[in-house]
């Protein structure tokens, strides 16, 4: 769908959900949109306030059990994320808004019911937290590049049939199978992946952005590039 108008970014609840900077993915889109000359607006979302019915582009970001478990009510009773993620509506959901969108997660009383948009179930990992530097081959969004973040969890994700991975696991824990990261469900993309990952991945971003703008003119953002390069590099 091409935008003629405004380009509307909402980030849900960023006061619970925006450990690890993960408020910069909203950030990064408005800036890769404004670039390429759209009008775009970034609209933040409070628990105590609905999610717009009708955006361009929705961000869950990362937090810990407590947020996890204080996003869910709000989100289940606001019926306006559903409708538009059934729409189609593109949305990036990292590592809490991973679990949040899925059939379960691990939390703070036990196995709680997500909100399950994606056909994924959650659980912890075995043994110690996930943490450090992760890059992964990109498999449910064929065409792009390497992509590369830190993980920081303690949870897995266990992918349905109707799911595809994100990515193929190069370095890291990902999803805990050894094998991959994230995962890909319609216009939604789910990863453990912090950093903000759409600043050190800008063709990720794009796509998210292309998803409701059609094809996007290039854009040579000399700092993003070689923000990738220098993470690739250490990998």
């Amino acid at each position: 769908m091409r935008v003629d108008s405004e380009l509307a970014i909402v980030l849900i609840y960023p006061d619970i959900l925006g450990t690890y900077g993960d408020r910069g993915n909203a950030l990064a889109l408005v800036h890769r949109a404004r670039a390429r000359g759209l009008v775009t607006r970034l609209v933040e979302v409070g628990t105590d306030e609905m999610v717009p019915a009708s955006a361009n582009v929705y961000l869950l970001g990362g937090g810990e059990d407590a947020a996890l478990h204080l996003a869910l009510g709000p989100l289940r009773r606001d019926q306006n994320l559903a409708r538009a993620l059934s729409e189609g509506a593109p949305c990036l959901a990292v590592c809490a808004g991973f679990q949040l969108l899925a059939h379960e997660f691990s939390g703070v009383d036990g196995v709680e019911q997500g909100l399950g948009f994606l056909d994924v179930r959650c659980a912890r990992l075995p043994g110690e937290r996930a943490v450090g530097d992760v890059m992964t081959e990109s498999v449910g969004l064929p065409g792009l590049p390497t992509l590369t973040g830190f993980e920081n969890h303690h949870g897995n994700a266990v992918l349905g049939a109707g799911v595809e991975p994100l990515g193929r696991l190069v370095k890291g824990i990902g999803n805990g199978d050894g094998r991959t990261e994230g995962a890909v469900q319609d216009g939604i993309v789910a990863t453990y992946l912090h950093g903000p990952v759409l600043v050190r991945n800008p063709a990720l971003a794009d796509h998210l952005l292309e998803r409701s703008t059609g094809p996007l003119t290039p854009y040579d953002d000399e700092y993003a590039e070689q923000l990738r390069h220098e993470r690739l590099d250490q990998g």
